[in-house]
């Protein structure tokens, strides 16, 4: 900070500052104040707010006692003419103003390189390698060929992806990749963007994997998996862990979804209960998914599958579908395991054997009815729209972390140890 040194009075610290001079020499400037004249060395700090560039005296020196208002007289340094102006903000002007119409532009070119690069140049996964050598991995995209294509509903197609068998690695339990919940990236080579999804049954032993594939709105690269015929090629990534499945941690695990929030759950579900060797584990599953219609339910090859793993095994596995409402008579009948209405708290309770107490009959049957305790250790998976996981266990963090556990999850009491958001 620049002081004008005054061996006089203090009241004439708001004197008028009756001429300016100009001395040689970079980053001085003599003032002359009436009673003495110093020489102050300036700091680019200060003060932009002065209307008229030719009090440049203001543009660097700023006095200690900053007055509300008070007048300066100075020479325009061009025109040699005095200029009068009343002055109530100082703060830093450039010394030379064609610099604040050149800072602008070199800012509006940098915001739009950055845009440009962001925009066009690849990430290091968009422009991993594609590898016709060596096997499947996250580091390079693989070939595959479509093999089929069916329509399972409005803006729902089943997709079969087929891995050439030189390019499959070993499926082998001891290959830990493939491990439920595992999902891989596909990539649109038009527009270099790619997308997780989960195959639905994994990979079998001729390469094959099974995408439940719905097109949206903003969904780039769902329209073009739609739009593609049988024969043509679809490069994709992975495996990438989706969530580590361990066997007998949890005693219940409740699984919510919505829309194709399914699909892991699925994965998971179908290596556990497919398998040819009974389920001996003690964890018990409840998988309770909504739609907005029956007719937005997931395709019958995942809904008879998994009815029929209900059915085997009533003690280790429960099946409730949801539906916001049933619309016309073209649409899917629902079956009897579909309830009209969202997911809530009740239906959360009644998945863990409490009693809801939702009535003013319960309440007071609760005082002498035992509630049924919940399991020792518990989890919920939530995979689904944004508005629904929010609304069951609270949004996500920054950058897609876990965050805060919220919604219907959080008034129940459960915590991030408990919940857990895909």
């Amino acid at each position: 900070m620049a002081i004008i040194h005054n061996t006089k009075s203090s009241r004439y610290h708001k004197r008028i500052i009756g001429s300016v001079n100009w001395m040689a020499g970079r980053g001085t400037r003599p003032v002359r104040t009436g009673f003495e004249c110093v020489t102050k060395r300036v700091t680019r700090q200060g003060f932009p707010n002065l209307a008229d560039r030719s009090l440049t005296v203001f543009n660097y020196l700023m006095l200690p006692y900053s007055p509300n208002a008070f007048l300066a007289s100075s020479l325009d340094k061009r025109k040699g003419r005095p200029l009068n102006r009343r002055i109530s903000n100082l703060s830093y002007f450039p010394r030379n103003a064609r610099y604040t119409r050149v800072i602008p532009a070199i800012l509006g070119l940098g915001v739009l390189v950055g845009a440009s690069v962001y925009l066009l140049y690849p990430d290091p996964s968009r422009s991993a390698p594609t590898s016709t050598k060596k096997a499947l991995s996250a580091s390079h995209f693989t070939p595959t060929i479509v093999t089929s294509n069916e329509s399972c509903g409005p803006d729902s197609r089943l997709l079969e992806l087929t891995i050439p068998l030189h390019l499959l690695p070993s499926l082998s339990p001891s290959n830990s990749r493939f491990t439920p919940i595992w999902s891989v990236f596909v990539k649109d080579d038009e527009i270099q963007v790619e997308r997780p999804y989960t195959p639905l049954e994994g990979v079998d032993e001729h390469g094959r994997m099974l995408f439940w594939i719905k097109k949206y709105p903003k969904g780039e690269v769902g329209r073009w998996l739609h739009s593609k015929d049988l024969g043509e090629q679809v490069e994709l990534r992975g495996p990438l862990t989706t969530w580590p499945w361990k066997d007998d941690p949890w005693d219940e695990v409740v699984m919510i979804s919505g829309g194709t929030g399914i699909t892991p759950f699925y994965q998971l579900l179908y290596s556990l209960f497919s398998s040819q060797v009974n389920y001996a584990h003690n964890t018990h599953f409840t998988l309770l998914h909504s739609s907005r219609s029956p007719a937005d339910l997931p395709p019958l090859r995942i809904l008879d599958t998994l009815s029929i793993f209900a059915s085997q095994h009533p003690d280790k596995f429960a099946l409730h579908l949801f539906v916001d409402s049933i619309g016309g008579q073209d649409e899917r009948k629902p079956g009897p395991m579909v309830r009209i209405g969202r997911i809530g708290k009740s239906a959360i309770e009644q998945s863990l054997g409490l009693r809801s107490k939702g009535s003013w009959w319960d309440k007071i049957l609760s005082k002498y009815v035992a509630t049924v305790a919940p399991p020792k250790k518990t989890l919920f998976l939530v995979c689904g729209p944004d508005s629904m996981i929010n609304a069951i266990s609270g949004p996500y963090g920054r950058n897609f972390s876990q965050g805060s556990v919220g919604g219907v999850l959080g008034e129940m009491g459960f915590t991030s140890k408990e919940v857990w958001k895909m």
